[in-house]
């Protein structure tokens, strides 16, 4: 028995203890308010655009987490033009046989991303692909190591295929001229253009813009979801995002949407204009046109962020799409300049599908530093993510999500 005179003393050092617990502890950080200087020193952290491309350190997130959620069968939640509901899908995980369809996650990866993108799939399973095992194809230019290989293995649900990149995809084309792309680096990189000076940058967004889909292991599959080491998935996903785009004629879906630096992308408009006037039986009247242009027909840059992307590769192989890329790989934007996929896939999008081929995840949350894609209202119960962090609700002049959302279907 402990004395009684220590009692107290035992009493004050427990509740310390337990103070310093609640304090430090990951699930209620947010719970919080901050200081002006903390709270001045986060956004300053926030708003360092993509310039490090890391998760700021208290959005940690807690693993692993199932969050169970008994959803309203009541009035349906609608998305407005402050988006204080998220609309999300009904459950299917409760079959006892699920349907799937003919897809896999794509990860475009090198070994030493081994840890962070551990970090990524133990999430993505457990939020959603241990219901439904949908296989894996990892991408280097360089062979995966044993270890690699064996680790990621260990710790997915779905078949691993790992597939080394062929050197013709990601090097100069034979028309390149690789000293005026030199001059191009030094000159971007002189100006700080973020990721400017970086040549294997310059060829992953060749990549990824024309070449992922034509690899032989992406041959079998109908549907892709692109996944990147080190994006976060706050969300329990009860449903099939990959039935929802085949039942529902969606052709490309998305989570957060911006306007890309037009430093990096200074003639992709002019090239994608040239492209269209060449080719005026290829552009549907009934396009997308309007997410890209503003209310003068001019270019906004506003871009689906293709780190998360869920598509059709019969669009990204279709005889359009193609031809659109040869013509910009033709023009020599990937290397002259700084042209991302994200604009490149996003041009292509808005060209050839209209509204309703395309698809805001709005109920997946999702962080990719440093913005979020977060739900609202009821949805944001199955999640960890803040709902006042998603971009369109932090960033509303940066975000291009809201402008999409308010265009009208065809």
């Amino acid at each position: 028995m402990l004395n009684v005179k220590w009692r107290p003393v035992a009493i004050i050092a427990t509740l310390v203890l337990l103070i310093h617990f609640i304090v430090r502890s990951p699930y209620i950080e947010f719970q919080f308010s901050q200081t002006d200087d903390a709270k001045d020193a986060l956004q300053a952290e926030h708003e360092n655009v993509i310039a490090n491309g890391q998760a700021p350190g208290n959005m940690k997130h807690p693993l692993p987490v199932t969050v169970t959620v008994t959803q309203d069968v009541g009035t349906p939640h609608t998305v407005t033009s402050i988006v204080k509901e998220t609309v999300f899908v009904d459950s299917d995980t409760t079959n006892e046989v699920l349907e799937k369809a003919n897809a896999a996650f794509v990860v475009l990866t090198r070994n030493n991303d081994l840890n962070d993108l551990r970090e990524t799939l133990i999430q993505l399973e457990d939020r959603f692909n241990r219901h439904y095992k949908y296989p894996y194809v990892f991408l280097n230019n360089e062979p995966f190591s044993d270890e690699f290989k064996e680790k990621i293995q260990g710790m997915v649900s779905g078949e691993c295929q790992f597939g080394l990149i062929p050197e013709e995809h990601w090097s100069y084309p034979e028309y390149i001229d690789q000293t005026r792309a030199a001059e191009a680096r030094k000159d971007m990189q002189d100006r700080k253009v973020i990721y400017g000076g970086s040549e294997s940058y310059r060829h992953m967004c060749r990549y990824e813009s024309g070449f992922f889909f034509r690899h032989p292991l992406m041959d079998q599959y109908k549907w892709y979801w692109r996944v990147e080491p080190g994006v976060k998935f706050a969300c329990e996903i009860d449903y099939d995002p990959f039935l929802f785009m085949e039942r529902n004629n969606k052709k490309y879906g998305f989570t957060v949407s911006i306007k890309e630096y037009i430093e990096t992308i200074p003639t992709l408009w002019n090239t994608t204009m040239d492209f269209m006037d060449k080719h005026k039986e290829m552009i549907p009247a009934a396009n997308l046109m309007g997410f890209v242009t503003d209310k003068n027909g001019k270019y906004n840059r506003c871009h689906f962020w293709s780190n998360f992307e869920i598509g059709s590769l019969d669009f990204l192989r279709s005889d359009q799409y193609m031809a659109y890329f040869d013509h910009l790989d033709r023009a020599g934007g990937f290397f002259y300049e700084r042209w991302g996929d994200a604009p490149v896939h996003s041009l292509g999008v808005s060209m050839f599908l209209n509204k309703n081929e395309v698809h805001w995840f709005e109920d997946i949350g999702y962080y990719h530093g440093p913005l979020w894609n977060c739900p609202k209202g009821e949805a944001n119960k199955k999640c960890w993510c803040p709902e006042d962090q998603s971009v369109e609700v932090k960033y509303k002049t940066w975000s291009c999500t809201l402008d999409f959302v308010a265009l009208e279907n065809p």
